[in-house]
Parts: C-alpha cells; sequence; structure tokens
C-alpha cells in the first residue's frame, strides 16, 4: 500500500499498533502463564486488563474516524514477541532467570508502546482529532506507569536470577567471582 496523504499514514500507524496492542496481548499471557515471581505475574495480569482497554480505546478512534478497526500488520512487534518466546523456551528450567528475561521483554514492548503512543498523539494533535487524543494519552500512560513498575522490579528479579544462576557481583559491579 502506497501512504500519499497524513490521513492514510495516521491510519496505518493506527493500524499498527492496534496489531501490535493484539499481539502484545497474547504474548503477555504467555509471559503471565510462565513467570514465578508473584509480583511479576500480578503486574502482568494488570497489564493485560489494561491492555484489552486499550484495544478498545484504539477502536474508538476508528470509530471516531468513521472506519472499521484494521489490523496493519506489525513487524516491530512480532519481532518483539518472536524474541520473548525465544527466551521463555532458552530458560525453560531456570525460573528466576525466566522471570528476569520476561520482565525485560515486557520491557522492550512498552518502550515500543511509548514510542508509538507518543507519535500518534502529536499527529492526532495536528490533525485536530482531539478525542483521539486524549484516548492515546490514556493508553500511554498505562504504557508509561507498567514501565516504570517493570523497571523497578527488575533489580529484585535481576538479584533472584544471579543467586539461582550461582552468580555474585564482583566488587566492580559486574562480571562473575
Amino acid at each position: 500500500m502506497t501512504i500519499k496523504t497524513m490521513d492514510a499514514m495516521f491510519l496505518h500507524e493506527l493500524g499498527d499498533i492496534y496489531d501490535a496492542e493484539h499481539q502484545f496481548l497474547a504474548g503477555q499471557e504467555k509471559m503471565r502463564d510462565n513467570a514465578t515471581d508473584a509480583k511479576l505475574k500480578k503486574m502482568i495480569s494488570t497489564h493485560i486488563t489494561e491492555t484489552e482497554q486499550q484495544i478498545k480505546n484504539l477502536e474508538r478512534v476508528f470509530e471516531l474516524l468513521g472506519e472499521e478497526p484494521k489490523r496493519e500488520p506489525c513487524a516491530g512487534a512480532r519481532g518483539l514477541v518472536a524474541e520473548a518466546s525465544k527466551l521463555l523456551t532458552e530458560t525453560a528450567s531456570a525460573d528466576e532467570i525466566r522471570d528476569y528475561a520476561i520482565a525485560g521483554s515486557a520491557s522492550k514492548a512498552e518502550q515500543y508502546e511509548i514510542l508509538s503512543y507518543e507519535g500518534l498523539i502529536s499527529a492526532a494533535r495536528e490533525m485536530g482529532h482531539t478525542e483521539a487524543v486524549k484516548l492515546f494519552k490514556e493508553n500511554l500512560e498505562q504504557e508509561e506507569k507498567t514501565s516504570k513498575l517493570l523497571e523497578e522490579s527488575e533489580p529484585a528479579l535481576l538479584e533472584k536470577a544471579l543467586k539461582a544462576g550461582g552468580e555474585q557481583k564482583s566488587k566492580s559491579g559486574g562480571g562473575k567471582k
């Protein structure tokens, strides 16, 4: 599909994040089912509910634009989900390391979503789609909150993974002893 107008570009980007949210939702469900850390599992469960609402918000934006919701295949999300799935397989026998990998994979997805929503907000604002701006901001705030929670949880998950794997931090802060 050739994109020749900003309206077409905006619809493309909307369809892209709509597809990404669907892919990330399926990935989150898989991560939740494979996580062993109770806080991580709860965080993912909460974000699954938020992601379902985000998808509804995106459907509302399509509606406001007089369009049917349409997923534009998102290669970025597909890559992030594939990498997370690969890590789940590769860490299958190491619960604490898998939990750390899950948090890292989820953080990468959150950053992708944050950047996508920031771009959509800018475009929607310039194009006069005020209601869309509100819906995108709602989604963005949830993504930023989840990103912050993941960031705050990663040090404890890393510490647990290091202990479980027999590694210890050196005095300089990196490497194995």
